[in-house]
């Protein structure tokens, strides 16, 4: 999976926008944060809670991983590499879900 990928996905997403955090690209609903390219090939995409970053994280440690700057924070960071596209749709939609509007979750559910 490529950034211009995700781009895509997240763009599918009523009120999501792309914007630039930290100088590297972003995407935030509105003026809420829900991830960044921390660098090329890898994306800090926050969650719910810790606890479920740390399910994510116990689960599949080769896929999801954090450094020791993300410890006290619901952020896991991804490879796009080891990723596919079906599996970030399910993760951003969590997040997006967690801080969208009930408006904004009106206008995506019947398109679904």
């Amino acid at each position: 999976m490529t950034y211009d990928d995700l781009i895509a996905i997240c763009l599918d997403y009523p009120g999501v926008t792309q914007a630039v955090t930290h100088g590297t690209p972003s995407i935030k609903l509105g003026t809420k944060f829900i991830l960044r390219e921390r660098e090329p090939g890898i994306i800090a995409l926050q969650r719910p809670s810790i606890d479920e970053r740390d399910m994510l994280l116990e689960a599949d440690p080769g896929r999801f991983f954090i450094t020791e700057h993300y410890r006290d924070y619901p952020y896991v960071l991804i490879r796009l590499a080891d990723i596919d596209e079906d599996q970030f749709r399910g993760l951003f939609e969590t997040i997006w879900r967690a801080k969208a509007t009930k408006r904004q979750i009106s206008a995506y559910d019947p398109a679904r």
